[in-house]
C-alpha cells in the first residue's frame, strides 16, 4: 500500500519505500516531510488547539472512537496482512495484536465516559471560608508521538487513541521500518469522522527533522516508544514545559525457585522468550533457576524452542518470524558466539537459519559480563543462570540499569512475595512470564528503561491537565 502525505498544505519531500523484513520485497511506501513540512504539521495542530471553539466535545470523540473500532473490524485482515508484511510478526500473534488494538479503542471510550474532576476541600479554616473548589480535566495540547516497530498496530493505538480521546491534536511519527500501519490507522480515523489535522501521521526525511518535530515549543506532550539512547537524548532537548513519557527496553529477569511447577511455567517462559523473535521490551531474557533444576529448565526450554516453526510470518503454522533487519541477525549471532567463547554452554540454537531468521537459542550460565547478560538482546535468545541462594538471584536480577517487568515462579507464597518485595521492577508477575500485559494496566519502565507510565488509561490521563475553579460566595458560609 502506498500512502500520501497527511499534512494539510504541505509538499512531500520524498517517498520512503518499506521492505519486508522476511524476504526484502517492497510492501508499500509513504511520503516524507522535511522541516518545512514539520512546521506545517505543527502549525495545523497548534491552530486547532488554540481555537477552543473547535475543541471536540466528548460526545463527538466517543462517536469517532466507536466508528473507528467498527472500521478496524471491517478492515481487520487487510490491517493484519500489512502489519505482517512490514513488521514480520507471525500471523497468529498479529491477529492477537489487532484484537488488542480494537479493544484499546473501546478502552478509550470508557476513559472518556469516566473522565471527571474532584472537589477540593474548602471552608476548613479562615483562609478557605466562603469558597467551594472543584476540578475538571481538559486536553493538554499538541501531542507528538514517536513509535517503535515491534507492534506496528497496537503501539500506534496506544499513542494516538488516548490523545484523540482526551481531545488533543496528535502527530505520530512511526518507526521507519513500519510506517504503513500508522498511516493506515490515521486514514481510518479520518474515515471515522475525525476532522482534518487532528491526527497526522508523518515520516520525516531524517533524524534531524524528527528532532525538530519533537523539540518544538508548540509540543505540549511527547510520547516515545523506542531505544533508550534516542529517548533520553530527545527528553534532554524538549522545550520547557513539554511533558513526556518514555518506554524503552529491558532485560527481563525471572527467578525460578526449586519448588516451581515447571510443567506449568516452562511453556510460558518459552513463549515469552521467543515470541516475535524476542523483539519485545519485556521479553523473558534472564532466567535465574535454582541449581537443582537449572539444567532441566534450560533443556526443557530448548526442546520447546526446537519445536517452534521459524519462517514465513504470513503462514498460520509459523511461531517465530524474522528479526526486523539483517544486521540485527548479525548482531544477535555475534553476541551468542561471544557468550559461548566466554564460557556459556550452548544448549540449543545459535544458528542463522536465513538472512532474516535466527534459531531459538538457549544459553546456560553465560558469564555475568557477557553482552547477553548485560544488555537487552532483542532477539530469540534466553539465558539460564544457576543460583544457590535466592538472595544471589535477586542481586543478579537487580544488577543491571534496566528495570521494567520481572517474574518469580514458586509454589510457596512466602518465597514469591519475598522476591516480589525485593525485585527492582515496576511489576512482578508471580507464576507467570514477564511479557504478560493487558492494555488497561500500568506499564512502566524504571531507571534506564523509561519514564512515566504507559497503559491506555494512564496515557489518557497524562494527556490532560486537571484544571481547578475556586468560587467565593458569602452564601457558602
Amino acid at each position: 500500500m502506498d500512502y500520501l502525505l497527511q499534512v494539510p498544505n504541505a509538499t512531500a519531500a520524498g517517498r520512503l519505500t518499506v521492505h519486508s523484513p522476511y524476504n526484502s520485497r517492497p510492501v508499500g511506501s509513504v511520503e516524507t516531510i522535511d522541516k518545512e513540512g514539520v512546521d506545517k504539521a505543527l502549525s495545523k495542530a497548534a491552530a486547532l488547539f488554540a481555537n477552543r471553539d473547535q475543541w471536540l466535545p466528548a460526545e463527538q470523540r466517543i462517536q469517532i472512537l466507536k466508528k473507528m473500532a467498527e472500521l478496524m473490524e471491517q478492515h481487520y485482515e487487510v490491517l493484519v496482512e500489512q502489519a505482517i508484511a512490514e513488521g514480520g510478526k507471525p500471523l497468529l500473534d498479529s491477529r492477537i495484536e489487532m484484537d488488542r488494538a480494537i479493544d484499546g479503542i473501546l478502552n478509550c471510550i470508557e476513559c472518556v465516559r469516566n473522565n471527571g474532576g474532584r472537589e477540593i476541600p474548602m471552608r476548613i479554616n479562615p483562609a478557605s471560608a466562603n469558597r467551594v473548589a472543584f476540578t475538571h480535566r481538559e486536553p493538554i495540547g499538541v501531542v507528538v508521538a514517536v513509535s517503535a516497530f515491534n507492534h506496528p498496530i497496537n503501539l500506534i493505538v496506544h499513542q494516538i487513541a488516548p490523545a484523540i480521546a482526551s481531545g488533543c491534536p496528535v502527530i505520530v511519527k512511526p518507526a521507519g521500518d513500519t510506517p504503513l500501519s500508522a498511516f493506515a490507522l490515521a486514514e481510518l480515523f479520518a474515515s471515522a469522522g475525525l476532522p482534518e489535522g487532528w491526527c497526522q501521521a508523518v515520516m520525516t526525511v531524517d533524524n534531524e527533522t524528527a528532532q525538530a518535530l519533537v523539540t518544538d515549543p508548540r509540543v505540549a506532550f511527547f510520547s516515545f516508544i523506542g531505544s533508550a539512547k534516542v529517548g533520553w537524548m530527545l527528553k534532554s532537548k524538549l522545550a520547557p514545559g513539554t511533558r513526556c513519557t518514555l518506554e524503552h527496553g529491558g532485560a527481563a529477569p525471572v527467578i525460578v525457585a526449586e519448588d516451581a511447577d515447571l510443567d506449568d511455567m516452562i511453556p510460558l517462559l518459552a513463549k515469552a522468550g521467543f515470541y516475535h523473535a524476542g523483539q519485545v521490551c519485556v521479553s523473558v531474557q534472564r532466567i535465574f533457576a535454582h541449581h537443582s533444576i537449572a539444567r532441566e529448565v534450560a533443556e526443557r526450554l530448548a526442546i520447546l524452542g526446537k519445536a517452534m516453526k521459524v519462517g514465513d510470518p504470513a503462514l498460520e503454522q509459523t511461531d517465530i518470524g524474522p528479526l526486523i533487519r539483517h544486521d540485527e541477525v548479525n548482531r544477535v549471532g555475534q553476541w551468542v558466539q561471544e557468550a559461548v567463547t566466554e564460557g556459556a554452554e550452548l544448549v540449543s540454537g545459535g544458528q542463522r537459519l536465513a538472512e532474516a531468521l535466527y534459531s531459538p537459542t538457549v544459553l546456560l550460565n553465560p558469564d555475568k559480563q557477557s553482552k547477553v547478560s548485560q544488555q537487552e538482546i532483542f532477539g530469540p535468545v534466553v539465558c539460564v543462570y544457576s543460583y544457590d541462594d535466592i538472595e544471589d538471584a535477586i542481586e543478579q536480577a537487580n544488577a543491571l540499569p534496566y528495570s521494567f517487568q520481572a517474574a518469580v515462579a514458586s509454589s510457596n507464597i512466602d518465597t514469591a512475595l519475598y522476591a516480589y518485595q525485593r525485585l527492582s521492577a515496576s511489576a512482578v508477575m508471580i507464576n507467570d512470564h514477564t511479557a504478560f500485559r493487558v492494555d488497561w494496566m500500568p506499564f512502566a519502565g524504571l531507571k534506564y528503561s523509561g519514564y512515566g507510565t504507559g497503559g491506555i488509561p494512564y496515557t489518557f490521563e497524562d494527556m490532560q491537565i486537571e484544571k481547578m475553579a475556586v468560587i467565593r460566595s458569602p452564601s457558602l458560609g
